[in-house]
């Protein structure tokens, strides 16, 4: 096997492309590299999350996990232009990318980071993500619990993952985690799941007068 798009600094030698994400409310030009996720097009996952995820909330922190070259963090800031947009992620040619693509897209509320460069105290109000199966369960569980618990009490994660890689069993384990899950979409074998706060993350109401 080559080597692959979760690696922290990808040797495969560089040839930069420009490829296109259309959907009906925008239109991004985004420059891609060999040794980052889907380099010859948007993927198919990707584009399933952005046309059927409800729109971002307009103000806030939103979160891209597994961030890439941009097209999913873009989109949310293209939708929510007074949010404030957040991509993180592994791939130091990736993030190079999505702040090279921000920058032509004169998207200026969007930063791009290493999970250690993004302040463990922010909280967001939406994390939208086609999360990298690939890297294995533990490590996805330990992804997943990095960012989940930082949604607001009222946020929403949105996560596309295909149905043979472990959508639905993804979706019981986040609700054994006490993140309410639900699928939302199904569309050429990828499922959306809707991911609620966690319970235990929520204000409690008070005693009813």
């Amino acid at each position: 096997m080559g080597e692959h798009y979760f690696a922290e600094r990808p040797e495969t030698a560089s040839r930069t492309r420009t490829i296109d994400l259309v959907l009906p409310d925008l239109h991004l030009r985004l420059e891609t590299d060999r040794g980052v996720f889907s380099p010859d097009r948007v993927d198919l996952g990707t584009r399933i999350l952005l046309e059927t995820a409800p729109a971002p909330p307009p103000t806030g922190n939103l979160l891209d996990v597994g961030c890439g070259y941009g097209p999913i963090a873009l989109t949310m800031a293209t939708r929510s232009p007074q949010a404030s947009v957040w991509g993180v992620d592994v791939n130091a040619r990736a993030l190079d990318l999505a702040r090279r693509n921000a920058n032509a897209a004169a998207l200026d509320k969007v930063r791009f980071g290493l999970a250690d460069e993004i302040d463990p105290a922010l909280r967001y109000d939406a994390i939208w993500s086609n999360p990298p199966i690939r890297i294995g369960k533990p490590a996805l569980h330990e992804l997943l619990l990095t960012w989940l618990p930082r949604l607001t009490p009222h946020g929403h994660a949105h996560l596309v993952v295909q149905k043979h890689l472990g959508s639905d069993s993804l979706q019981r384990w986040l609700n054994d985690q006490g993140f309410p899950t639900e699928r939302i979409a199904s569309r050429s074998a990828y499922r959306v799941l809707h991911v609620s706060a966690r319970v235990s993350d929520r204000p409690q109401e008070g005693p009813a007068q």
